[in-house]
């Protein structure tokens, strides 16, 4: 197995040089397990009178069902309303018709930003009142064991 750096070991380490300044909060942690699911494009349309959005991905509620889970065992007694810087790794599985040589980056889809706006959209009201308050994120994708999202939370 190709042994590539974690691209965001920096951003971490300043993270936890802050927190040890008293400038961050305690840092949540967990991990969701499960296929990371891309939020896409929403349709709304009208039945009856009444507005209906629907998203163009039916995985999405359920993978956001279970962020949503896992957050909610680590969650603060009160949802944060400051600043929040957030760490997301995400990891799928290779395929096996896929080397490491042929491709060690997971440079296919889901885009990086779709998962990070579903994984973000199943935090909100759980961990944090909204995705508005992040103002520093490090956000990366790579294939691993078994696929899910290692999540890093801090409030600033």
């Amino acid at each position: 197995m190709l042994d590539l750096p974690d691209p965001h070991n920096a951003w971490v380490e300043a993270a936890q040089e802050e927190e040890g300044e008293g400038k961050v909060s305690e840092c949540i942690q967990f991990t969701a397990y499960g296929i990371p699911q891309p939020k896409g494009s929403t349709k709304s349309f009208v039945v009856k009178g009444k507005a209906v959005t629907t998203s163009d991905n039916a995985k999405v509620k359920p993978w956001q069902e279970i962020v949503a889970y896992a957050a909610q065992q680590y969650r603060p007694s009160q949802i944060w309303v400051g600043g929040i810087k957030i760490r997301l790794h995400f990891y799928f599985l290779r395929p096996k018709s896929v080397s490491e040589k042929k491709r060690p980056y997971h440079t296919v889809k889901p885009d990086i930003d779709k998962i990070t706006r579903s994984t973000f959209d199943a935090l909100k009201g759980v961990i944090f009142a909204d995705d508005s308050q992040v103002v520093s994120m490090a956000v990366s994708k790579s294939y691993g064991e078994s696929p899910r999202v290692d999540v890093e939370i801090w409030e600033v």
